[in-house]
């Protein structure tokens, strides 16, 4: 039976004077935030409308009610091309986001010190700016419809693919890479028999949350004329069709769910 001698048995100690002193000033500190952070909010917030909310929800609630239903042969079109934003724009994607995995990847980038802080540059880029900020820049660049639509899901999609695809590949099992590199390999091979079989799973599964991601996103690129269902809900709020808007707000949270059980089973088989 091991002795347990008394070092290893700990020792209460009151907290010293000093880190006291040091917990409340941090409690005072973060108290003096939240008070002025409050009053910055509270000045520039218009208080009776906020009152006066629940009453305007209720009213614009009956309004929305019962949805128009005959509206729905607009809708299949749009629909389809919601659908056709997120899949041709996740799988642009996922032909930008794998060369760029390779370079940001310790075990695999050419260069550490000039390619892979180029490609967790472009990494952080496409994360940092959301889909309806590409998808904005992109109408004014090539003008509105279904393309840049898609090309605004890429970019945005690019960076989320490459960072846990890179992550993925920096995790594998080096020694698979030398027995590989043992029998004569060369570079190419080594990636394809040493690397890809062990981030296979990975990558697919990355794809596919991707993928269901972006058909949440690309149901309101439309709102900037990017294209897909958001058109007709833009539309719709702008001429005061509520009953259409709570059609189309049911047909996207139809396709979302449906969209999200296609994914889990998908991943579920996967793993």
């Amino acid at each position: 039976m091991p002795v347990r001698h008394d070092k290893d048995i700990p020792i209460w100690r009151r907290r010293t004077t000093a880190r006291k002193w040091g917990v409340w000033g941090l409690w005072l500190l973060g108290t003096a935030i939240f008070v002025y952070c409050w009053q910055l909010i509270s000045d520039k917030t218009i208080w009776m409308f906020v009152w006066d909310a629940p009453t305007q929800a209720a009213d614009l609630a009956s309004r929305m009610s019962p949805p128009k239903w005959g509206y729905m042969s607009e809708l299949w079109r749009p629909l389809w091309d919601t659908l056709n934003i997120a899949t041709l724009g996740t799988l642009l994607a996922i032909l930008l986001a794998v060369p760029v995995a390779f370079c940001a990847a310790r075990n695999t980038t050419p260069s550490a010190l000039l390619v892979r802080p180029l490609a967790l540059f472009i990494i952080v880029g496409s994360r940092s700016i959301n889909s309806l900020i590409w998808a904005l820049m992109l109408v004014t660049i090539i003008g509105p419809g279904v393309f840049a639509g898609v090309i605004a899901i890429g970019l945005r999609s690019v960076g989320f693919v490459a960072k846990l695809l890179y992550e993925a590949i920096e995790e594998i099992d080096p020694d698979q890479v030398e027995a590989i590199t043992a029998t004569g390999a060369n570079g190419p091979q080594r990636v394809a028999y040493g690397i890809v079989p062990q981030i296979l799973p990975a990558f697919a599964g990355i794809s596919v949350f991707r993928w269901d991601i972006n058909i949440r996103e690309s149901t309101v690129l439309g709102l900037v004329g990017a294209g897909g269902i958001g058109l007709q809900l833009d539309a719709s709020i702008s001429t005061l069709a509520w009953t259409q808007v709570s059609l189309i707000l049911l047909v996207i949270l139809a396709t979302v769910v449906v969209s999200e059980w296609v994914s889990a089973t998908i991943r579920h088989a996967m793993i």
